[in-house]
């Protein structure tokens, strides 16, 4: 296994780790992307029962709104947390998170922008 495939396997189970602790309940499944000076990182099934139920209600709507509220004020307290796992896994700054979640498929989506590009020794230069 090469070093990208070492770092995106590492930040998945970092995330994992942070969602179990933070969020109150890991992912069903995580991948994570190195591209360029991005960390993409795609989990599937974060949503909890309770948040199911919700998302499903007759004021489904507003049970999803509040979902998505609810998550990003969660993930915007972690931030620092976050922040700080790619700073040790890649030994890059983060300049920006970006994130969203679907309250139909239960899949969250989160972007981290860093301050320059991921290279590896062991590939070719772009």
């Amino acid at each position: 296994m090469n070093e990208r495939r070492r770092k995106e396997r590492e930040i998945s189970q970092a995330i994992i780790s942070f969602e179990k602790e933070y969020m109150g309940r890991g992912p069903l499944d995580a991948k994570t992307f190195l591209i360029d000076n991005l960390v993409l990182v795609r989990l599937k099934g974060v949503l909890t029962p309770a948040e199911h139920k919700l998302a499903e209600s007759e004021s489904e709507k507003r049970g999803r709104y509040l979902i998505k509220q609810m998550r990003q004020e969660l993930i915007e307290k972690g931030r620092p947390l976050l922040d700080a796992v790619i700073l040790d896994i890649l030994k890059k700054s983060v300049v920006s998170l970006h994130t969203d979640i679907s309250t139909k498929t239960g899949e969250r989506i989160i972007v981290f922008t860093l301050g320059e590009p991921i290279r590896f020794a062991d590939e070719e230069p772009i």
